[in-house]
C-alpha cells in the first residue's frame, strides 16, 4: 500500500515536472517568437514613411470611418468607409506609458519611437536625468546615405517634429530646438513654421538666418513651394498660410487653394527622391489639437486630411512596391473620445456632425468679437444663435427650421448649458473664476465654444473623457518590405528597434 502510493506521488511529481517544463518552454517559445518579431533579415527598403497622428487612435480613425460612410451610404445602411492606412495588410498594437506614467505626451512617446527608449514627460530624446541624449532613427539613417525629410501640419519646433532631430531637457525650449533644426544636416523641413524665431524674448539671431548660413533654402510662398523638385537642394519649406500657433489651418477651416498636409507629403517626395533612399517622418498634429479640445468635426476632418498625406506615399509605393515600407500610428490618444454616449443610448447620428462649418478656434473669434463690442450688460445668448447655427446648425425650438431639422433642435436642458456658457465667456478669461464643476465642464477652452462642440458631439452619439491625453493603446499599420514584423502587442519602444532592423543598422 504505502509502496503503491509512493509511486502515484512520483508519477504526480513527474507529470508536475513534465507540465512545467512545457509551460517553460512555451513561455520561452513566445518570448522568443516576440524577439524574432523585432528581427528582420529580408530586402532593406530605399524607401521609408513613417506616418505619426498626434492623439491619433482608435476613436479618431474610426469615428472618421463611421463619418464617411454615413456620407457614402446616408440612411440606406449602417457601414463604414476604410481610410488609406486602414486598409494596410498588417496592423499591430503598441504600448505608450513613458518612464513616469500611463498618460504620456507627445515628447516621451515619440521619444520612444526616435530613439527606443523611455523617458519622462516633456523632454526631447534624453533621459530621465536630461543628461544623456539619445540617437534618434533619422540620425542613423543619415548615416547610411538617407536623405531625411519631417514634415508636421503643427510649428516645425513641436514635441513630435522635434524628437526626429532635437535633444533637449524640455520641450518648450522652442529657440533651441529650431537651431537644432537650423544646424542639422538633414534636407527637407515642411508645414508649420516656428514658435520663437528670434527667441522667447526676440532678441537671438533668427534661425532662418542660421539655417540659410547652413545651406538651407527658405520657401514661404506656394508658388515657391510648389516648384520643389530633386534640385532644389536641402529645404525648409513653410506655409505661407499659419494660425496663431505657427500651424496650418485646422482642415476643417482651409481654404480650398490653401496647401494642406499633403501637398507637403507630396512635394517632400519631390525634394528627397534620389536613388539611395531616404526616411519621412511625417506628423498630422492637428488632430491632438482638435482633440484636447473636444471638436469632434475638426478632428475628424484632420484625421481625412491626414489620411490623404499617406495617400501620396501610397501612391509612391505603387512605383516602388519592391523599395518601400510605409508605417503608420500616432503617438498617444487624446481627449478620452468615444463612440458613444448617455443621451443617445444605443445610436449614433454621425450626420450631425457634418453640420459644423469651422473649428472651435474660428468660432472664438467670432465670441472675441462680440465681447469685445458688446457691453456686458447688454449682452444675450440670443444674438449669437443665428451664427451658432450657421457655424455649428444647432437651433432652438423657435427657429424655422425646427419642424424640418427637429434632430438639430436644443433640448431646454442643452439650451440652459448654453446659457451658463455663455455668462462665462463674457467675463474676460483672465477674469474667469471657474468653480470645480465649470473647470470640469469647460477646461481652458471658450466655455460657449466647447459647450457647443460637446452638445454637437452628444447629439451625433460622441463623447469624450478629458481635455488631455489617455492612456489608451494605438494601432500600428504596415505596407511594404518587412510589414510582417509589425504584427502583435509590443510597446511603442519596438518600432525603434523594428525599423533598426529592417534598415540593418548597427547600434554602437
Amino acid at each position: 500500500m504505502f509502496t503503491s502510493k509512493k509511486r502515484l506521488i512520483a508519477v504526480i511529481l513527474s507529470i508536475a515536472v513534465i507540465l512545467t517544463t512545457g509551460f517553460m518552454m512555451l513561455t520561452a517559445s513566445a518570448s522568443d517568437e516576440n524577439q524574432v518579431k523585432n528581427n528582420y533579415s529580408g530586402k532593406t527598403p530605399k524607401y521609408v514613411f513613417l506616418f505619426i497622428g498626434d492623439g491619433m487612435s482608435y476613436p479618431q480613425i474610426y469615428s472618421s470611418e463611421i463619418f464617411l460612410g454615413k456620407k457614402l451610404y446616408g440612411d440606406s445602411k449602417i457601414g463604414t468607409s476604410k481610410l488609406s492606412f486602414s486598409t494596410f495588410p498588417v496592423e499591430g498594437t503598441c504600448a505608450t506609458f513613458d518612464a513616469e506614467t500611463f498618460i504620456p505626451d507627445s515628447a516621451s512617446t515619440a521619444t520612444s519611437i526616435s530613439t527606443g527608449n523611455k523617458t519622462l514627460g516633456g523632454i526631447i530624446n534624453m533621459d530621465t536625468e536630461r543628461k544623456t541624449s539619445f540617437k534618434t532613427i533619422t540620425e542613423y539613417v543619415k548615416e547610411k546615405g538617407y536623405k531625411v525629410g519631417v514634415i508636421t501640419s503643427v510649428s516645425l519646433d513641436h514635441a513630435t517634429p522635434a524628437a526626429f532631430y532635437a535633444h533637449q531637457p524640455s520641450r518648450n525650449n522652442y529657440y533651441d530646438i529650431s537651431v537644432e533644426l537650423a544646424k542639422s544636416n538633414f534636407d527637407f523641413f515642411g508645414g508649420g513654421g516656428f514658435k520663437q524665431p528670434k527667441g522667447s524674448k526676440g532678441d537671438q539671431t533668427d534661425v532662418i538666418e542660421i539655417a540659410k548660413q547652413n545651406g538651407f533654402k527658405y520657401v514661404n510662398t506656394k508658388e515657391g513651394i510648389l516648384s520643389l523638385n530633386s534640385e532644389s537642394g536641402r529645404v525648409i519649406a513653410v506655409n505661407p498660410v499659419l494660425d496663431r500657433d505657427k500651424a496650418l489651418a485646422y482642415e476643417i477651416d482651409r481654404a480650398s487653394d490653401d496647401l494642406s498636409l499633403s501637398d507637403f507629403v507630396k512635394k517632400g517626395i519631390d525634394v528627397l527622391y534620389n536613388p539611395k533612399g531616404f526616411f519621412m517622418m511625417v506628423e498630422g498634429g492637428k488632430i491632438d489639437w482638435a482633440c484636447h479640445a473636444n471638436d469632434a468635426a475638426a478632428s475628424i476632418k484632420d484625421t481625412l486630411a491626414f489620411s490623404k498625406s499617406v495617400d501620396q506615399a501610397l501612391q509612391f509605393y505603387e512605383k516602388h512596391p519592391d523599395d518601400t515600407l510605409i508605417i503608420v500610428t500616432g503617438d498617444h490618444e487624446t481627449g478620452g473620445m468615444t463612440i458613444g454616449f448617455a443621451g443617445t443610448a444605443y445610436e449614433t447620428f454621425f450626420n450631425k456632425i457634418g453640420y459644423q462649418k469651422k473649428s472651435f478656434l474660428e468660432f472664438d473669434k467670432e465670441i472675441a468679437q462680440y465681447r469685445e463690442n458688446t457691453p456686458a450688460s447688454e449682452a444675450k445668448l440670443t444674438d449669437l444663435l443665428p451664427s451658432i447655427k450657421e457655424s455649428f446648425g444647432l437651433i432652438t425650438s423657435e427657429d424655422a427650421d425646427a419642424s424640418k431639422n427637429e434632430g438639430m433642435v436644443l433640448s431646454d436642458y442643452e439650451l440652459e448649458t448654453l446659457k451658463g456658457a455663455f455668462e462665462q465667456t463674457m467675463i474676460p478669461a483672465k477674469e474667469r473664476k471657474l468653480s470645480e464643476r465649470e473647470s470640469i465642464l469647460y477646461g481652458t477652452y471658450e466655455p460657449l465654444s466647447v459647450t457647443i462642440t460637446h452638445i454637437l458631439n452628444n447629439k451625433s452619439g460622441i463623447g469624450w473623457t478629458t481635455y488631455s491625453h489617455t492612456g489608451l493603446p494605438l494601432p500600428v499599420f504596415a505596407k511594404g518590405l518587412g510589414q510582417e514584423i509589425f504584427n502583435g502587442y509590443y510597446d511603442n519602444t519596438d518600432l525603434f528597434k523594428k525599423m533598426v532592423s529592417i534598415l540593418k543598422i548597427d547600434i554602437k
